[in-house]
């Protein structure tokens, strides 16, 4: 059996448990959460996906994460994903969720922030390339190297300039805001 997740339904309430791959492959809601990695000067990891992966292979994301599994919250599966993808301990902080219709199925997206101080060991079936770079570095990246689209969208939700992140002065509406 494939990995296990909540399906859930559009105001992010859980149904049943399916496959993962049965919850894309019938466009079912389940959850997902990433966390935007910085550095404290507010250099922002920026990764490009191995070539031999099945979605989104050789596209570069600003985003680490992943399914969230059955019974976890979005914060611990974004710490999760953060030691299986790049081997460090954080404790991302939850900004906000939406509702991302997705370029391969929809899913609730949790959204997180963590400042890594800490030396990267990235799994290289995760992860084929890594770079910090500034807000800057990363604008101009966006503009030349092929994204993945559903962390182009979160971007449009997340403003690169403020100092660690999310600006709480423009955060979503409070329905979108609980994890």
């Amino acid at each position: 059996m494939g990995e296990l997740v909540e399906q859930v339904d559009d105001q992010d309430r859980v149904l049943r448990i399916v496959e993962r791959g049965e919850a894309v492959r019938s466009g079912w809601l389940h959850r997902v959460a990433t966390t935007v990695c910085r550095r404290p000067d507010g250099r922002i990891l920026v990764h490009r996906r191995p070539h031999t992966v099945s979605r989104f292979p050789g596209q570069y994301n600003w985003l680490v994460g992943g399914a969230v599994d059955v019974g976890e919250s979005y914060g611990d599966a974004a710490a999760r994903e953060l030691v299986e993808e790049l081997g460090v301990r954080a404790s991302p902080k939850f900004l906000f969720k939406y509702l991302c219709r997705g370029a391969v199925s929809p899913y609730w997206l949790g959204l997180h922030e963590a400042v890594i101080t800490d030396e990267l060991v990235v799994d290289p079936s995760e992860i084929a390339w890594h770079e910090w770079l500034t807000p800057d570095e990363f604008q101009e990246a966006r503009q030349r190297w092929s994204f993945v689209e559903d962390g182009l969208e979160a971007l449009r939700r997340y403003p690169l300039d403020f100092p660690t992140g999310g600006n709480p002065t423009q955060a979503p509406p409070a329905s979108t805001r609980t994890e």
